[in-house]
């Protein structure tokens, strides 16, 4: 069973920017990956996915354009790289796994189904 941890988190005034990190205790290399987050008093969201194969992308419209989603097979580690973050980013943010090597578009909850424990990213205004 892969476990994914999370870190990077923390808190940042808006307009600046933060790198998380997910990294897998196991090989993650044939599966598509996906970052969320949930806002207080919020469903979790789907921000960003990324393929196994062919690096293909999908992201929400409400990151599109600020945040980017990569991975290093090598490190079974996978990147979000978030630029001009917003009040409204604030959340914890979750990595997550998908059984197959193929997205289809921006990250739903339920087709994900291993998840790391998260990592709160507080932006201030």
């Amino acid at each position: 069973q892969v476990q994914l941890v999370e870190s990077g988190g923390g808190s940042v005034q808006a307009g600046g920017s933060l790198r998380l990190s997910c990294v897998a205790s196991g090989s993650t290399y044939s599966r598509c990956m996906g970052w969320f987050r949930q806002a207080p008093g919020k469903e979790r969201e789907g921000l960003a996915a990324m393929t196994a194969v062919g690096g293909f992308t999908y992201y929400a419209d409400s990151v599109k354009g600020r945040f980017t989603i990569s991975r290093d097979n090598a490190k079974n580690t996978v990147y979000l790289q978030m630029n001009s973050l917003k009040p409204e980013d604030t959340g914890t943010y979750y990595c997550a796994a998908r059984g197959e090597r193929y997205c289809f578009s921006a990250p739903v909850v339920n087709e994900y189904n291993t998840w790391g424990q998260g990592t709160q990213v507080t932006v201030s205004s």
